[in-house]
C-alpha cells in the first residue's frame, strides 16, 4: 500500500505542480524586461495558483463540493499556464522542446486533478459532508 497522505504536500499532484512552478519561475527569468508586467507575471501567477489551489482543496475536503471546486480551479490554472507556454514559444522566449516538456507535465497534472474530482470520496475524511 502507498504512503499515507497526511497533508497536501504529500500528494504526488502537488509535488508535480510545485516542481513545474519552480521550472517556470527559473525559465521566465530570461524573458525580456518589457514582459515583466504581462507574460512573466501571468505565467508565474497561473503556475503558482495550481499548487496553491491543491492546498486549498485539501483543507476544504470536509465539504465535497468545496474540494471539487478547488480542484477545478487548479485544473483551470494549469490549462492557463499551458496557454502562456504556447505564447512564450510563439514570442520565441522559450524553445518548443522546453514548452512541450512542461505542457506534457501539466497534462499529467490536469489528469490527476480530474481523477481526484471524479472520485472525491477517496480523498474526503470520514466525517465529510456532501
Amino acid at each position: 500500500m502507498g504512503q499515507k497522505i497526511l497533508r497536501h504536500q504529500d500528494l504526488l499532484v502537488y509535488k508535480k505542480a510545485i516542481e513545474a512552478t519552480m521550472i517556470i519561475f527559473e525559465m521566465s527569468r530570461s524573458f525580456p524586461k518589457e514582459e515583466t508586467y504581462s507574460l512573466t507575471d501571468q505565467i508565474r501567477r497561473s503556475s503558482r495558483s495550481v499548487p496553491a489551489n491543491i492546498g486549498e482543496a485539501w483543507r476544504k475536503r470536509r465539504y465535497q463540493a468545496g474540494f471539487i471546486a478547488k480542484l477545478s480551479d487548479a485544473e483551470g490554472e494549469a490549462a492557463e499556464t499551458q496557454t502562456w507556454l504556447e505564447i512564450a514559444v510563439r514570442c520565441e522566449y522559450i524553445t518548443r522542446e522546453t514548452a512541450k516538456n512542461l505542457y506534457l507535465e501539466y497534462d499529467k497534472i490536469i489528469s490527476m486533478l480530474v481523477a481526484m474530482a471524479k472520485n472525491p470520496e477517496k480523498w474526503l475524511p470520514l466525517d465529510a459532508k456532501k
